[in-house]
């Protein structure tokens, strides 16, 4: 069985492919499409790019109805189910909260209070008016404004997926910035993708890059992995990372990672976030309901200073960790 690489830069990241099968010729022209698509994408989703049809919303829709691609129609109506699916905790609409924190085009800082209010009060997917009969959208309040970074990436690597497979690709895995990763299909000699799961605040160049918190085994499945860390700022002693739960209009403390592991990227890319925000309280939902589901997060501890760890599917590698609770056992 053959085996190539291809990569690409778009959404602000790279997106890897290592693809599988029997003809390398095939693979790598099924490889070109699905990466095309992901470009494509790029320039549809984008709040960076005027020409961007999410660009023209946050431009336009609060003005007057905007009509888009029934595609992009459809992928801001399942974001808005996702949204009422968690909660709250997951929010295309966050843009405004962004904004607010200094995580648009940098690193962040503290909001004017008064600044923070008024960014509270456009967000919410209330503000995202549908009209199904035109395709358009509008705004109900002249501050909203969409970002899919929350989901954009795992729906362009859905849609890259289903190219690879239409085109009979036997076995593949993708990833969009490391933190959302389809695999499908299987390893030549290995029954599964086995992807590792780095413990919280470590860095992807350490020299001595410590053991991963858990190896997770892709059956046709999607893995996204949140965290708090990679943008951020602190300030008197407190790091507040770029994650921000709609709720409560501030950087969240729920969780210092989540891993969730469905079918759809586009939904573990959103319901990572969403872990991330509402940490055990989401994970025990889960559990509850014995949800087709697995996951993972880590929440930080004051005594000792760390961290501990709840799961739903997801067995971690250290033993010092019950898989059953996801505690830390007793010495």
């Amino acid at each position: 069985m053959a085996s190539i690489q291809l990569a690409t830069l778009a959404m602000a990241t790279r997106f890897e492919f290592v693809l599988q099968g029997p003809r390398p010729s095939a693979l790598r022209s099924a490889g070109e499409e699905a990466i095309a698509e992901i470009q494509r994408l790029d320039a549809t989703l984008s709040v960076h790019r005027p020409e961007s049809e999410i660009a023209a919303l946050n431009r336009d829709a609060a003005s007057q109805p905007v009509r888009v691609s029934p595609e992009v129609f459809r992928l801001l109506q399942h974001a808005i189910v996702l949204s009422q699916a968690a909660a709250g905790a997951f929010d295309i609409t966050v843009g405004p909260l962004l904004k607010a924190w200094g995580f648009v085009r940098g690193t962040g800082h503290l909001p004017d209070p008064a600044a923070l209010e008024a960014a509270r009060a456009a967000t919410g997917p209330h503000q995202v008016v549908f009209d199904e009969s035109s395709m358009t959208l509008q705004f109900a309040h002249p501050g909203t404004r969409i970002d899919l970074g929350a989901i954009g990436k795992g729906y362009a690597l859905d849609r890259a997926a289903a190219f690879l497979q239409e085109a009979d690709v036997t076995s593949a895995l993708l990833h969009g910035g490391t933190s959302t990763a389809v695999a499908w299909g299987q390893p030549e000699d290995t029954p599964a993708w086995r992807i590792a799961i780095d413990p919280p605040f470590s860095e992807p160049n350490q020299d001595t890059p410590p053991p991963p918190l858990a190896v997770a085994e892709l059956h046709n499945e999607s893995l996204s992995v949140s965290a708090v860390w990679g943008k951020g700022f602190t300030q008197n002693g407190r790091f507040y990372g770029h994650i921000i739960d709609p709720r409560t209009g501030h950087p969240t403390q729920g969780a210092l990672l989540a891993a969730m592991i469905l079918p759809s990227a586009t939904e573990s890319d959103a319901l990572s976030t969403a872990l991330l925000v509402r940490g055990s309280e989401m994970v025990a939902r889960l559990r509850d309901a014995n949800a087709p589901a697995r996951c993972l997060v880590a929440i930080p501890i004051q005594e000792p200073p760390g961290y501990q760890i709840d799961t739903w599917g997801i067995p971690v590698t250290d033993p010092a960790f019950s898989k059953k609770s996801g505690n830390p056992s007793a010495p």
